[in-house]
This record gives structure tokens, sequence and C-alpha cells, in this order.
């Protein structure tokens, strides 16, 4: 059995990559130097368009954003409708009570343009109010957990921006599968079920989310139409229906009644931020990420760290390439917990951070023949997901992440309005001398990052990997196997990876996994002995090795060529 797509003639036939569970042949081989980690199996073909593309992590949410496109609307108008439709039917991930981070090219402008999307910590907040309630950290779940959602405000930001819909256009296939329902995918199902208990401790959040007591399982149509009503508040009021009429009352009211800090000035208040992303070269292709509070730049230092080596030679998936990429890993964990923070509360010297000279220092901790036991962060006195990307035939590019943070984000619905609030603000430190502590109106580290590579300075590639601190490292293993093996758009989604556990964390608690490595199946026995002889902890069982999106785009032939991880029920589809 294999994998393939519809082809597009020009008469607006979606290309949709099949999903091919049974494991294909070798793929078709380019010249020696284009693919020197030899054949590959993959789940299924890369798709093909010219037209426009999407890929995202499930399949509805991708065919509502090609709908868009071929309605006329724009990338970013085709994202917005998108992540809609992704809080609708993968509810544990996103939705209006989360976060947005989001990368977009401009083609009209020829610039890329990030916009930080992320809440602030309520007023109320503070170091003393938990040391009074006897807490040391920030309780994961829970109303203690909350900051402001940005979604709804990065919507209005992109939209009024760069879109060219309205928000009654582009919230109603959301609309529609809220109201109606859908059914349940395979994944999501399964997602879902891990949060059961949690939501069925709290009485809004199992009225909304456990329908007969229970997860849906896969294939059950679902129906929530208290967010169909909140979503036609937001098409009718835009973003002040959020921030400043009855859902933001009702957010804050729910607030009161359980023990929570929300005013209705911590909405009131509420903006976005649009930044200028940041980026390093690696081998000759511009790698883009957001600036902290995120931790994007993470990435960078990463492959800063890598580029002298000759990872070519050294083969994909040996010890030696692993290694390194682990011990890179290590280091830039390390800067990320001490130093990433909200830049309008703390210097972060991110220039220094992804400077080559950095690099240099910080490489020559990195031994060759050994694991590090206890890597430090460097001297510079000189932060559940869904990421997508929509690419339209003008070659405006979104690359978009949004998250609850864990599933169902604090596990909490704000009484009948049909979302969870996420719980973000869990990743503060309480200690003062924190660059991430916690402080009235800040906003906290996040792990959400979106992706985007240029090259020549013309988009190449718009790309993410969601999974909380697996998506820095997530972002190397992807763009190391396109750069350095020559492999396709999904190719490189459906290649084993690794997720190292154990750097310090960036909320002042102790690392997890006491330094541990995680490997997909994909890795040979060999591989993993020789890891362990150079001093690597092995961990047992599944890692969470990340849900990968991403659309390349050939400007000399004008083709966009669109990957899926098999890891998620996601698809990329095109016409």
């Amino acid at each position: 059995m294999s994998a393939g797509f519809f082809s597009s003639n020009g008469s607006g036939v979606i290309a949709l990559g099949v999903l091919a569970w049974a494991v294909l042949g070798p793929a078709p081989r380019l010249s020696a130097h284009d693919r020197p980690h030899g054949p590959l199996k993959k789940t299924r073909s890369a798709v093909m368009a010219q037209r426009g593309m999407a890929a995202t992590s499930q399949p509805l949410a991708t065919a509502a954003a090609v709908r868009v496109l071929q309605d006329g609307g724009n990338a970013i108008d085709a994202a917005i409708a998108a992540c809609a439709v992704l809080g609708v039917v993968e509810p544990m991930s996103c939705g209006v009570g989360g976060d947005l981070f989001a990368i977009v090219w401009d083609a009209k402008q020829g610039r890329l343009l990030g916009l930080n999307a992320s809440g602030r910590s309520p007023r109320a907040s503070s170091i003393e109010l938990f040391r009074q309630k006897g807490l040391a950290h920030i309780p994961t779940f829970g109303p203690l957990s909350w900051s402001v959602p940005g979604c709804v405000d990065g919507w209005d930001q992109l939209r009024a921006k760069l879109g060219t819909r309205s928000w009654a256009e582009l919230l109603a296939p959301a609309i529609d599968y809220a109201e109606h329902g859908f059914p349940v995918s395979e994944i999501i199902a399964g997602d879902w079920r891990l949060s059961e208990t949690a939501l069925r401790r709290v009485p809004t959040s199992a009225a909304c989310y456990l329908p007969g007591g229970h997860a849906p399982h896969a294939g059950t149509v679902f129906k929530n139409p208290a967010l169909a009503k909140t979503l036609r508040a937001i098409a009718s009021g835009g973003r002040d229906a959020f921030y400043k009429g009855a859902i933001a009352d009702e957010i804050v009211r729910y607030s009161g009644s359980v023990g929570g800090l929300f005013s209705k000035a911590d909405f009131e208040t509420h903006t976005s931020t649009w930044i200028d992303p940041v980026s390093t070269t690696y081998r000759g292709y511009q790698v883009w990420e957001m600036p902290p509070n995120g931790q994007g730049i993470a990435a960078l230092e990463m492959l800063n760290l890598l580029e002298p080596y000759d990872l070519r030679s050294f083969g994909r998936l040996s010890a030696r390439t692993l290694h390194l990429m682990i011990e890179a890993k290590k280091l830039a964990y390390e800067d990320r917990a001490r130093y990433y923070a909200d830049p309008d509360f703390a210097r972060v010297p991110v220039a220094r951070l992804i400077s080559k000279e950095y690099a240099r220092e910080r490489g020559k901790l990195i031994n060759l023949d050994h694991a590090s036991e206890h890597p430090t962060p460097g001297d510079v006195a000189q932060a559940d997901t869904i990421y997508m990307t929509v690419v339209d035939g003008q070659h405006n590019c979104v690359s978009l992440i949004q998250s609850n943070f864990n599933g169902f984000g604090s596990g909490h619905v704000p009484g009948a309005l049909g979302f969870a609030l996420q719980n973000r603000g869990a990743l503060f430190a309480l200690d003062p001398d924190h660059w991430n502590r916690l402080e009235p109106g800040k906003r906290p580290f996040h792990t959400i990052i979106p992706g985007f590579v240029t090259r020549d300075g013309k988009p190449w590639l718009s790309f993410g990997v969601m999974g909380g601190d697996m998506q820095a490292q997530g972002h190397v293993q992807v763009l190391c196997d396109m750069i350095d093996f020559g492999m396709d758009v999904q190719e490189a989604g459906d290649a084993p990876r690794f997720r190292h556990f154990g750097s310090s964390e960036p909320t002042g608690q102790p690392a997890r996994g006491s330094g541990s490595v995680a490997l997909e199946s994909g890795i040979a026995p060999e591989v993993r002995k020789q890891l362990e002889a150079l001093g690597h902890k092995l961990a047992d069982g599944r890692g969470g090795y990340g849900g990968y999106q991403a659309i390349r785009i050939d400007l000399e032939n004008n083709v966009l060529s669109g990957g899926s991880d098999p890891r998620k029920d996601g698809a990329a589809m095109g016409y």
C-alpha cells in the first residue's frame, strides 16, 4: 500500500496527503550529496501544490484553512480560521483560553513580522501572596495558575494588520463544528482520556467536556454549544467582546468564586506586541525564532553549537551526532532556565546568547567522549499545544502556535463559556532573585515557539514542533534532518527523534528526569549502547516527541511542499 495525494490540475481540487499507516518502501533517491542518510521509510508522501497550502494537527482545521484560501482569503485569514477550528476539535491543546505566537512573512513588503500574543499575570498576584498560602511553587493546575488569555487579541492583531476577512467569516467554520458537532479523531480522543480525572474534579469542566461523565471516544460526535455562543459573541463584537464585555465579566465572576486573582482591569488592559523575530545562520540558511519570553532562541543556541561539526560525515542517528545534539541541548537549556524571561521586566541578553562568539565559548564545554553531568548557564555579562502553518499563492506565510499549556490548561472551564483557561502562570518562579520571578502584570516564560527559515532573504520553510520543552530540541532535529541530511519536508517529520529531560527549569523547580534521554524506536540498538557507553542515561517508556507541521516554499518552481507529523491526527492539504 502506498501513500499519495490528489493532484491539483488548476481546477481547485484539494491535494491531500493520504495517511498511509502501512510502511512504504525506500524513498526515491536524490544525489549522494543531497541524500547522505540513504533511503528512509515514510508514512506518507509530501503534499505538493501551487496555489496555497495549510498544515495543522487536525484535518478539519486544515480543510477550513484551505477553504478560506480557495474563497480568496489570504494566509492570515486562513490561519485564524484554522486556529479557531482547532480550539473546537482539539480543546485540550488550545482555544480562546490560551496564548498565541506567530511569525508572519508579509509577501508585499518582503519582511518578517513577529506577534507575541501571550498574556500577563493578574495584578493581584505576588510572590508574597503565594508565600502566605504556604506554597513554594505555583500549582500546575487550578485558578492560581492563570494568566490572561492572549489568543483572541492575537487573532485581532493579525486580522487588523494583514487580514482581509470579517470576524464572522473567519469564525464561521469553528462555530459550525461547535454547534453541530464533529467526530473526535483518534489521537485527540486519547489525549482527552488522559485529562478525564482532572476534568471530573471541576463541575463546570466536567459538564462541558465529559458528556455522560466520560471523555468522548474516537468517532463520537462531540458538540459544544457553549463555545459556539462564545465564538458568536466574538464574531459580532470582535476582541472587545472577550476583553471588555460579557465574556470577561463571566471569567472574573468565576475567578472570584474559585479563589482566582483575575480582575476586570487585567482583561481591559491586555495587549499583544508586534516584535522583530531574531535569527542565526546555519550552513547558509537564516533560522528565525521569537525572542523571550519564549524559548525559541534555545534552538538558535543549539544550532550555533552544532555548526562547527560535520554532522553529515558522522551520519544521521549515529551515536556521535545524537551525542552532540544532546550536549548542545543541555547547554542551551541551562541558559534558558537562567535568562529567559519577559523582556519588559528583565534585560534578556538575546544578542549575546545567539551570537557565534558565545557559541564558540560554550562549545568548549562539549566533550566528544562523554556526556556532561552538571551543565551550567553561560556568562552573559557583555518556556499541550497546537502548531499550524499556512502559505497562500502570493507566498504570504504564517507560522503560528497556540496553546493551553497542559491538557485543558488549568482544568477549569469558567462558567458556561465552553473553553478551558490556560495554566501558563505555573511557569513563573517564586524565587525573588530569578529572572522569571512572578510579578504583577508580567508575562511568564513560554514554551510555545513558531519557527521560520529564509534563504537569500526569501521564505524557504515555515515550521514548528509542538510539545513543551521538546519544542526547541525538536526544531533543531528537523532542521538538521533537512539541511544536513537532505530530507524532504515529510521525511523530517517522520524521522525518529530523541528527547532529553533533566535540564534546570525556568520555574526554579528541580530538574525532571535526572538527565535522561528518551529515544524513539527507530534508533538502532547499537546506537543506544554507544550512547550509554558515553554516559547518557536512557529513559524507559515514551518520551513525547512532539508534533510537527511544515510547509517548504520553492520559489524557483512555485511549488509548496507540506509535511504533517504521523504522531498527530493532522494533515497537510493544498490546491
